[in-house]
């Protein structure tokens, strides 16, 4: 460009009148600083609302089929509606719509877990035997465990829990000061145990997702503050997400440990039994009480219960079992190594979404916690050839006004386009998939004063609402 300038600059003055050139030069000296390079703040794209006809979302049922031996609800309903579908046994591929409740279930967890001062890392699921045996479990963990040989025929496994891995981690510092402690170390990944009899879809499966932390502390009245501390955060968790959930006291297992807790939420189908005491509240899973007790031993005077629970959660006080075997030291206020104190927490992340939907559903219907739907609005414009049809464009445009307008509906709002469809099939469609909000877009929308037909989905409430009306309802939608 600037040589072509520079060409016409040199034969212009003999083509035009002189007052014509000068003008056409100041124009140019104007274009050339005004289009220097300026620095922009770029503003956020508007972003077209997910269409439901693109979304990938398989049902594995035909209309009227049955479950076949699946004898809970939230396996069937997460089949039928295409969160999710069978691999292996015991595994299953993570559709995109489980899949964005499953990181919105993430997200919250990071929230509380950086509350309280953990720090995400991410640890190799392949692990060494060196290290089990090191802690005497390699023999331990039985058949439970993937095992498997590299080409060097070293021996190694998937990890179901990272015990030994993070106490390596942190024995591999050498100058770790007391200063530093509490230390909580936590990761969200893939675990792996050779279930016998894998059942009950995601919540008893092969492959799954799952929290575990690890705290290091320089005393044991340190470690049990830090272990508190983290129950109370899980307590939170259950209550943001609005499931009923109980803190039973539990066995320590093959993890080791003196103190232990399980998280449970109260379910038919749960495989954990459970004594709740209806007095004074002391609950415990029932392998840690003697045969038949049925008076409460805190105090004295309630009578034991029994229930059934899915446990979703479960705590550690761990002392010294595993710093101790791998030299786990920090430099304590002495300037002297010590042995740290550890403790271990575990949440099921994939657990967590079945389970969710285990106790809030009905039979034909998902219910989702409303922090973790997958999406907020499902918004249903009129079938195409009705008397209502020019409400189309309306539902589009509000669709995406939506989306756009409102900070907490960014990206929350999917448009139903099967416009082929009746609203009676889609309503149904919609219900079974249980958004929290369903707008209909029919004739009213097209009156002078525009009203949307609004379903609440938790409280099964129908209401009519201006747009004013609906953006200030949806505007009080809670999301992370």
């Amino acid at each position: 460009m600037e040589g072509f300038m520079h060409h016409c600059h040199r034969k212009l003055p003999t083509l035009l009148p002189r007052t014509l050139f000068k003008a056409l030069k100041r124009s140019y000296i104007s274009c050339t600083i005004h289009t220097s390079p300026l620095v922009s703040v770029p503003s956020k794209p508007t972003i077209p609302p997910p269409l439901v006809s693109r979304l990938f979302q398989p049902s594995n049922f035909r209309e009227g089929q049955e479950g076949g031996d699946m004898t809970c609800h939230s396996q069937r309903l997460m089949l039928q509606t295409g969160l999710i579908h069978p691999s292996n046994p015991g595994c299953f591929y993570y559709l995109p719509v489980a899949l964005r409740s499953m990181e919105k279930l993430v997200r919250l967890i990071d929230e509380e877990m950086h509350a309280i001062g953990g720090q995400k890392i991410d640890m190799p699921a392949l692990c060494s035997a060196e290290l089990w045996k090191k802690s005497g479990r390699w023999e331990l963990m039985g058949k439970e465990m993937f095992r498997l040989l590299d080409r060097h025929n070293a021996e190694y496994c998937l990890g179901p829990t990272h015990e030994e891995a993070v106490t390596e981690l942190f024995a591999s510092q050498t100058t770790v000061s007391y200063r530093k402690l509490p230390l909580l170390l936590y990761q969200v990944t893939r675990k792996f145990r050779d279930e016998q009899k894998p059942k009950f879809g995601l919540l008893r499966g092969r492959e799954f997702y799952m929290k575990d932390m690890y705290s290091f502390d320089i005393n044991e009245e340190a470690a049990l503050q830090t272990y508190h501390s983290v129950c109370q955060s899980y307590g939170r968790i259950f209550d943001r997400l609005g499931l009923k959930w109980v803190q039973v006291q539990a066995a320590s297992g093959n993890i080791g440990g003196t103190l232990s807790h399980e998280f449970q939420l109260p379910a038919d189908i749960g495989e954990d039994q459970l004594l709740v005491c209806g007095n004074c509240g002391f609950s415990a899973n029932i392998e840690t009480m003697e045969q038949g007790q049925t008076e409460c031993s805190q105090c004295q005077t309630g009578t034991l219960t029994e229930s059934k629970g899915i446990e979703v959660g479960h705590t550690f006080y761990l002392g010294a079992k595993y710093s101790q075997a791998f030299k786990a030291l920090f430099v304590n206020a002495s300037n002297v190594p010590a042995v740290a104190e550890m403790g271990c927490f575990g949440l099921g992340v994939t657990r967590i979404l079945a389970a969710s939907i285990e106790v809030m559903s009905s039979e034909d219907a998902i219910r989702w916690p409303g922090l973790i739907a997958p999406y907020q609005v499902c918004v249903l414009p009129p079938k195409k050839g009705s008397k209502a049809n020019e409400a189309t464009l309306v539902a589009e445009k509000l669709s995406q006004s939506l989306g756009n307008s409102l900070p907490n509906l960014r990206g929350e709002v999917v448009l139903d386009d099967r416009v082929q469809m009746t609203i009676g099939k889609r309503l149904k469609d919609a219900k079974v998939l249980g958004y929290p909000y369903v707008v209909v877009v029919g004739q009213k929308a097209l009156e002078d004063l525009p009203s949307f037909e609004v379903i609440c989905q938790q409280s099964g409430e129908t209401m009519f609402l201006s747009k004013e009306g609906l953006v200030d309802l949806l505007s009080k939608a809670e999301t992370i």
